[in-house]
């Protein structure tokens, strides 16, 4: 067994205590059947933003015709989809960091995303890297600081202090602790431990290093 599959099984582990779904496949050419096993055709699905899902071609599954997509590309109201999303059937996003601990560590901007992480959406569907898995809470606060935040500054064109020094000028401090700037994309902090709806979570882990 690969040290990719039995870093991702002993986290699997931690999920699944914490009331959590939790699947490990090896390359991401898997993720899209899996996904679409999981979705109802018909259904109403939709996404935060996510390079991940991106990479996997999650993307283009979506977008097929098969599911009443929210597209939040095509939105001419992005803040009502940002609303109808808590009405979705399936929301598919990424996880900034998964602890070994079965913990779910997430920072947004808008807090769209998180907002339906924590409430909402009938099923939460993650595909996440093996890139992301941490040991604990502290690495997974570094590993936003250090690179999730700085590149989704870029991707997205935020001219915060991470943008340019690439790191967050709060690295040295505590967990919410950067820049003041309008550009800044880490306002909300979300934490999912043990979860009241047992399986409302669904975490896919591919042993390979994806997203940010």
């Amino acid at each position: 067994m690969n040290e990719n599959k039995i870093l991702a099984e002993k986290t699997i582990k931690a999920l699944n205590k914490n009331n959590m779904n939790a699947f490990y496949l090896d390359k991401k050419e898997e993720v899209v059947p899996f996904v679409e096993k999981m979705l109802s055709k018909g259904s109403t699905v939709t996404t935060g933003g996510s390079m991940t899902l991106a990479e996997c071609g999650v993307m283009d599954l979506l977008k097929s015709g098969e599911y009443n997509f929210l597209d939040r590309s095509k939105a001419e109201d992005i803040k009502k989809l940002y609303r109808e999303s808590f009405f979705a059937d399936f929301y598919l996003c990424s996880s900034n960091a998964v602890t070994e601990n079965g913990e779910l560590y997430n920072v947004d901007g808008n807090s769209n995303r998180v907002a339906a992480i924590c409430y909402g959406p009938e099923k939460i569907i993650m595909v996440v890297g093996i890139n992301k898995i941490v040991k604990n809470l502290d690495e997974a606060i570094t590993r936003l600081k250090e690179i999730a935040a700085p590149l989704n500054c870029k991707r997205l064109d935020c001219r915060s202090y991470c943008f340019s020094k690439g790191k967050c000028k709060g690295i040295d401090g505590e967990m919410t602790d950067g820049c003041s700037g309008d550009s800044r994309i880490c306002c909300s902090y979300l934490i999912s431990a043990h979860q009241r709806i047992k399986d409302r979570i669904n975490v896919i882990i591919v042993g390979e290093n994806l997203g940010y």
